[in-house]
């Protein structure tokens, strides 16, 4: 094996969601943006759907045509961006429901799209999509004889529970809404956890499925083991890698294994991170480049086949932490080089 292997536990994901599920006091839904988090959108979203999912949720309508082909007829699948220009064909082809964002879009989509299915997405105070408050009330009463079959907004703090944004903006979103008869969706993973009162109708888990923060109670999902391609001896005060940013100290044994930057290991965590084999952590030694890192294994009896980035003793959260990210970042970056196993 030459290249990087994920291993992507789908059964663990299914064990999340219904974890969320059973936490939310409404529905659960899906939220499988980003090819799945990374992990593969097709084969996350039919996983989902079989451990109970029928409403999911995809950024762009071109990741929708991906979940769509996957789950087929049926099951909900809500476009954060709305119905865009260029987008009638792959909504109306795909049965695909945009959370119109704006008076623009909803025109668009009531005009090219009579009769089709349509979320409202309002804006509670994060100012990044949906209507305003003097925007939809000048809108709403158009919309909702549209009969939209949802209407949303989105929490900006919802990772910090004692935020006072969260409560600012349940308050604006039921001064928004109350009184509607429309089914309602406030949460996402971080929105479930601040409890009950931000259920309403529907909630959206993301990041909590993929076995991220901050579900401390996700199940790991992901494994990235790492390919080693060579083992050399290194005598001390030799360097290893670009720059010479590692020196040794003692006579040691190099592993350089075939992942880098172009495989969305970031250059931030030079120099900062163990790796490991079984139980025994390998500290990096030297920067991460495009394809390689070099990693110090003179610990290790004998030379190690592969090298585990990722793990059991390392998650997603821990090497965001490491390189001054979040653990979002970390799995919507991994490469399209790495082999792909599902459990």
């Amino acid at each position: 094996m030459s290249s990087g292997h994920l291993t992507i536990d789908l059964s663990a994901l299914a064990s999340n969601w219904r974890t969320l599920s059973a936490i939310s006091t409404c529905e659960a839904g899906a939220v499988v943006k980003a090819d799945g988090y990374g992990l593969g959108a097709a084969q996350v979203a039919a996983a989902l759907a079989k451990a109970g999912a029928r409403r999911f949720f995809v950024a762009a309508a071109e990741e929708g045509v991906a979940v769509r082909k996957a789950l087929g007829p049926g099951p909900m699948i809500g476009v954060f961006s709305g119905h865009m220009t260029g987008d009638t064909d792959l909504i109306r082809d795909n049965m695909l429901t945009p959370m119109l964002n704006s008076v623009d879009q909803m025109l668009r989509h009531v005009e090219a799209l009579p009769g089709h299915s349509f979320g409202v997405q309002l804006d509670s105070g994060m100012n990044r999509l949906g209507m305003e408050a003097a925007e939809w009330a000048a809108l709403r009463d158009i919309a909702l004889g549209q009969k939209p079959v949802l209407i949303m907004s989105h929490l900006a703090c919802a990772d910090e529970p004692d935020h006072e944004m969260n409560a600012r903006q349940l308050r604006t979103f039921r001064e928004m809404t109350d009184g509607l008869n429309v089914p309602r969706s406030l949460s996402a993973t971080g929105g479930i956890l601040l409890g009950q009162d931000y259920h309403f109708d529907l909630t959206r888990p993301g990041v909590g499925l993929y076995g991220g923060r901050p579900f401390a109670e996700a199940l790991p999902v992901v494994t990235l083991d790492l390919p080693v391609i060579q083992v050399r001896e290194v005598h001390p005060g030799e360097s290893a890698g670009y720059g010479n940013s590692w020196t040794a100290t003692r006579p040691s044994r190099i592993a350089t294994v075939a992942a880098g930057y172009a495989d969305g290991i970031h250059r931030a965590i030079s120099n900062r991170i163990n790796l490991f084999h079984g139980d025994q952590p390998c500290p990096m030694a030297g920067r991460v480049s495009m394809d390689l890192i070099t990693v110090d294994v003179t610990d290790v009896a004998g030379d190690p086949e592969f090298l585990t980035l990722i793990g059991p003793h390392q998650g997603v959260d821990a090497v965001a932490d490491i390189g001054g990210t979040i653990g979002y970042e970390v799995l919507t970056s991994l490469g399209r080089r790495y082999s792909r196993s599902y459990k």
